[in-house]
């Protein structure tokens, strides 16, 4: 900003958006007739790129758009939806329903079917009712990992559709 602008000559942006190269003088000159400052935008540009404007209105931009930025940078989550081998077909719809909203959030969402005792003789079933649920979450997500066996478990991950 002003006077802590090295380079002899600058590339000066005006509010209409036209360029010219002019020397730092000049247009420290014209900065102060205005009673603004002189900004220098981009410092690393062969001749650094400088405005004329009010500095803490340029940094209040800048913060804003920094803030912004941040907020659409979230992480997403892995959200985890367990049901039984027994669970019957309401419940499995209301476990889809919350899946789709966690999927609507951008989140990804890990499906876990547990067996239990006898329950594990027919793991066919409880795979059979998995590849269920990840058909009717197809329209709003694709398969991150395939439906494996996970100790007395099977669990499958999905992700929002880009």
């Amino acid at each position: 900003m002003n006077a802590q602008i090295t380079s002899p000559q600058v590339m000066l942006i005006n509010d209409e958006g036209v360029t010219e190269i002019v020397p730092v003088t000049v247009a420290l000159e014209r900065a102060k007739a205005l009673e603004l400052d002189l900004i220098e935008v981009s410092p690393k540009a062969t001749p650094p790129v400088v405005k004329i404007g009010d500095f803490g209105h340029f940094l209040y931009a800048l913060q804003k758009k920094e803030k912004k930025q941040k907020s659409h940078g979230k992480q997403s989550e892995v959200k985890m939806l367990r049901f039984g081998f027994r669970t019957e077909k309401h419940d499995l719809d209301r476990l889809v329903d919350r899946a789709k909203e966690f999927l609507a959030e951008r989140h990804m969402v890990k499906l876990s079917v547990r067996l239990r005792g006898r329950e594990l003789t027919n793991k066919d079933y409880a795979i059979t009712k998995m590849k269920g649920l990840i058909q009717q979450l197809s329209d709003v997500s694709e398969v991150e990992q395939e439906i494996k066996p996970q100790g007395n478990q099977f669990i499958a991950v999905v992700r929002p559709k880009r």
